[in-house]
């Protein structure tokens, strides 16, 4: 709409007329095509106020700027409206009055110019209002509706949990059966391991890892020497489980010199 309107307020604008007949000519196109501009801007207003962007944060702000839109046009064709009613016409006067000589006419004409031209100024403005308006509002219904789903993303990925490896996601699926973190005594030292009941071999980098990241506990009232301390998945780490493995990625060789390839045996 925003182009409708500059396009309306550039042909008020540079509008060139004669008082009377000329005038009416002109202006009359003007002031229908204000009219079904606010009749446009009434329609949209009802169909934002009726949508499911009212829930979007930011939304109001969008409503009163396109109400004042409605405003601002509707203003516009009551200051074309001005002008009609400004325009100076030349029918005959009641019975027993002299008709206007040339002179008069001049006059009447000198006298209607300066209103009408006032009137069609006041309407440039407010459709130059208009035609903001709607830019500004193209723009802020735009950037509600982008940081809306920007939300929205953020709250489906914290509720996704975090993204695993391949590795870290068999251990939890090796967790979720059963399993136990314990302490074994390695050369007089105690070296924490993590046992499963599949047998899956599970690193404790690994169950660090998961643990960190709140998919995985550990029952902290038993020892870690005698019969270990049970292991169990949250309930964060069931939902990262809900979702399929992640592909393993493919393993990128990084481009080096050339290698002097000595066969098996060979001396130099």
């Amino acid at each position: 709409m925003a182009s409708d309107f500059e396009a309306l307020k550039a042909r008020v604008r540079d509008i060139s007329y004669t008082p009377g007949t000329d005038a009416l000519r002109h202006v009359s196109p003007l002031l229908l095509q204000a009219q079904d501009l606010t009749a446009t801007a009434l329609v949209r207003l009802t169909a934002l106020d009726n949508s499911t962007y009212t829930n979007t944060a930011g939304s109001r702000a969008s409503l009163e700027l396109m109400a004042s839109v409605v405003s601002s046009s509707s203003l516009a064709g009551t200051d074309l409206a001005q002008v009609v009613l400004a325009n100076p016409y030349e029918g005959a006067q009641f019975a027993g009055y002299p008709a206007d000589d040339e002179a008069v006419r001049t006059v009447r004409h000198a006298e209607a110019i300066p209103q009408m031209n006032s009137h069609l100024d006041d309407a440039v403005h407010q459709l130059g209002l208009c035609a903001s308006g709607c830019h500004y509002l193209a723009h802020g219904i735009t950037e509600d509706l982008t940081a809306a789903q920007e939300d929205k993303a953020a709250v489906a990925q914290q509720t996704a949990g975090p993204t695993l490896t391949p590795t870290q996601h068999d251990a939890l699926t090796a967790l979720n059966g059963g399993g136990y973190l314990y302490e074994s005594p390695t050369r007089g030292l105690g070296v924490t391991r993590v046992t499963t009941n599949d047998g899956t071999r599970v690193s404790i980098a690994t169950y660090r890892a998961l643990a960190k990241r709140g998919l995985v506990t550990h029952d902290t009232s038993t020892s870690l020497w005698a019969g270990g301390q049970k292991i169990s998945v949250t309930e964060q780490g069931q939902q990262a489980l809900a979702r399929p493995r992640p592909a393993a990625r493919l393993a990128t060789q990084v481009a080096a010199g050339p290698k002097t390839v000595v066969a098996q045996g060979a001396r130099r």
